[in-house]
């Protein structure tokens, strides 16, 4: 009887969710369909059992008051937001980088030593994909010296960068890691740390790590253009209006000839056309 009142207690309304629903639109461009009510319910009574609250509507008030947003707001979001990635994910767009994209650059004189060159992932989740990018970037300029880059790595997550920053993964999960790259910057774990891997420090040092909302600013609150953004995987829970702003932003962040990486299973046809796109979920900013 006591556990039935307990469930009754935290069900969620249909009211809740669409008030839910509208808030995490309005603060992040994530469009819940209502088929992820059961999704929505589970993750967030989580955060109920945090705060030892026994309703949804009374979340709610804390999470959308003054108070909330500026606290308990992250902790939501963090639960809402999807976290699924690998390393060297959709590969085809690291062998693209290193035999296409980067050789270019470097040749039309754009990238040179004493020129840094800025790469962004986006949507970065717990950080395989900027560890790759790093490494695919490290060993690119492998014994040139003066050759620099950084990656800025983001994600809406609080809790994701920062197992991201640790740069500390199970060893089975850096399967996918080619053996000369895994041998040059994996580190493997002794003693209480056996079956773990830990990225190098030279690598982690070319990593920064932000959390950045990317529905916020007109710049993203970003004051470096960026040479290479990758941003995949991530759109597919915004609808096209929040997608086609995004773009825009992107467009303006992108330098001219810098290049854009989206998810494999997305496009930008009729989100936007300024881009060009010059191979699988691969886009370039045209220079003239």
């Amino acid at each position: 009887m006591h556990n039935n009142s307990v469930k009754q207690k935290t069900a969620m309304s249909d009211r809740d969710f669409r008030r839910f629903r509208e808030l995490i639109y309005e603060q992040c461009g994530i469009n819940l369909v209502p088929a992820k009510k059961t999704m929505l319910t589970s993750r967030l009574r989580k955060r109920l059992r945090a705060l030892n609250m026994e309703s949804f509507g009374q979340y709610f008030d804390h999470v959308s008051s003054l108070k909330g947003k500026t606290g308990e707001l992250v902790h939501m979001l963090d639960a809402v937001s999807t976290n699924k990635t690998d390393f060297f994910r959709e590969s085809k767009h690291f062998d693209y980088l290193m035999k296409e994209a980067l050789p270019r650059m470097v040749r039309s004189g754009y990238w040179r030593p004493g020129r840094r060159l800025n790469i962004w992932s986006a949507g970065c989740s717990s950080g395989e994909e900027p560890y790759t990018i790093t490494m695919v970037l490290a060993d690119f300029v492998s014994g040139k010296r003066a050759w620099d880059f950084s990656v800025l790595a983001t994600d809406i997550s609080t809790r994701v960068l920062e197992k991201a920053k640790k740069g500390i993964y199970p060893e089975d999960a850096t399967e996918p890691v080619p053996p000369p790259l895994k041998r040059r910057y994996m580190m493997r774990g002794n003693g209480s740390q056996k079956g773990l891997c830990r990225v190098v420090p030279e690598l982690r040092n070319h990593l920064q790590f932000r959390r950045i909302n990317l529905n916020d600013g007109r710049n993203f609150g970003i004051r470096t253009r960026m040479d290479i953004i990758f941003c995949r995987n991530v759109i597919i829970y915004f609808d096209r209006e929040t997608q086609k702003k995004l773009f825009e932003k992107f467009y303006a962040q992108i330098v001219p000839g810098g290049y854009l990486f989206i998810g494999h299973s997305e496009t930008l046809h009729g989100i936007n056309d300024r881009f060009k796109s010059v191979a699988v979920a691969t886009y370039i900013k045209p220079s003239g």
